[in-house]
């Protein structure tokens, strides 16, 4: 993958580079060897090379993040924090937006005041549960008054006389009242128990909601776009910010589906950037499965060379290789030999004695990131300057004005 960093050519229509190209013929400003010559005896001089290559088709795509995400909000409530806004730096898990959770954490106190008094209810639940297993209480004694005498006297013969008339051993009531007492002691026991796991899930559903307060970046990247500001109300899905990794940008492409079998993941492509005309070399990263089916394009995705400039939302061009186009053999430059005045294009070949020869020249597309084809001007086996000589032609740039 080529690095970023140099100038691009400007395509230019045929009719416009042969016109001024005759302009400076008739003129006499043909510049001769003898006063262009190598003045950087070191310059690397390069043998124009023969690329076997089809038509391009160059298509608008958008840049976008490799990792972008919207965070919503997950309860109602007034936005209490803010952490920065648009282009601020944030590592994973820092907090980027929080809601005012006073209700949630006085709802909360109320839910741990249940939980004790549960807790309360089930110790004394089992206490009496113990009690009656080990020692059972006759009912009939504690109904009774004063030093118990009424009970007794039932005890002594109101009961082994109404108890003689029943079938069973003597004493079967006895036991029936103990399961009883002891049944009634371990459904308190039981309600109490429930009682206390109903207020941890209550506990739990209030934590739950207390996290969902808080909005947590979900890896290292920055802010691109604030929705909200502190002080709002926000409700459930309402979105808050725009957060994404900017470290690996990607170009976003609708392909028409005639296209689609001169691609495969992995191969490079060039693409121009919208921002000082930037090219470079991007990868084929992802190739959706299904296509649209109004517009019978497939969205495509190109990794870009880390450290390309610019952002998300930013425009660049695609230039894809089309099937059905028959496949030539084109002159192919490296785009740092290329001269610049105005918008007429030029190189400088060296000639059979090692002078130098200015020549326009009428480029293509880009092969590469850095190799453009030439149309005209120059044929396959010239030799020419990668890097023009220094001080030749001070009125030539090697950036298009």
């Amino acid at each position: 993958m080529s690095s970023p960093g140099y100038q691009p050519g400007v395509r230019q229509q045929p009719a416009v580079v042969c016109s001024i190209a005759l302009l400076w013929m008739l003129m006499g400003l043909a510049i001769p060897a003898s006063s262009a010559q190598n003045s950087n005896g070191g310059n690397r001089i390069v043998t124009v090379e023969a690329s076997s290559t089809a038509s391009a088709v160059t298509l608008g795509g958008t840049v976008v993040a490799y990792k972008q995400v919207t965070l919503t909000a997950q309860i109602s409530g007034r936005i209490d924090l803010l952490a920065g806004t648009e282009g601020d730096k944030f590592k994973k898990d820092d907090i980027l937006v929080a809601i005012d959770d006073s209700q949630l954490l006085a709802k909360r106190r109320e839910v741990q005041s249940q939980i004790a008094v549960a807790q309360s209810q089930i110790g004394n639940a089992r206490v009496q549960y113990d009690r009656e297993i080990w020692s059972p209480q006759d009912r009939s004694i504690s109904r009774s008054g004063g030093m118990g005498m009424p009970g007794m006297f039932d005890q002594m013969f109101t009961q082994p006389f109404a108890q003689s008339f029943l079938p069973g051993s003597y004493g079967g009531n006895r036991v029936v009242d103990e399961r009883a007492n002891l049944y009634a002691r371990g459904t308190q026991l039981s309600q109490a128990q429930a009682q206390l796991g109903a207020a941890q899930s209550q506990l739990e559903q209030i934590d739950a909601q207390l996290r969902d307060t808080r909005s947590f970046a979900p890896f290292d990247g920055v802010i691109i776009r604030k929705i909200v500001e502190k002080g709002d109300t926000v409700q459930p899905g309402q979105p808050l910010v725009e957060y994404a990794d900017l470290t690996y940008l990607q170009v976003q492409v609708n392909v028409p589906v005639r296209l689609m079998g001169a691609l495969s993941t992995g191969m490079q492509v060039p693409v121009r950037i919208d921002v000082g005309n930037l090219r470079v070399d991007a990868r084929v990263a992802q190739i959706f499965p299904t296509a649209d089916a109004l517009r019978h394009t497939v969205i495509v995705k190109f990794d870009l060379p880390v450290g390309v400039p610019g952002g998300p939302g930013m425009y660049a061009e695609v230039m894809l290789p089309d099937d059905s186009a028959t496949m030539q053999d084109v002159p192919v430059i490296p785009d740092s030999a290329v001269l610049w005045r105005g918008s007429l294009p030029a190189v400088y070949a060296a000639t059979p004695d090692n002078g130098t020869e200015l020549r326009l020249i009428r480029l293509g597309d880009y092969v590469s990131g850095n190799q453009v084809a030439v149309l005209s001007g120059l044929k396959v086996g010239d030799r020419i300057y990668a890097i023009p000589p220094l001080g030749s032609a001070p009125e030539w740039s090697q950036s298009p004005r």
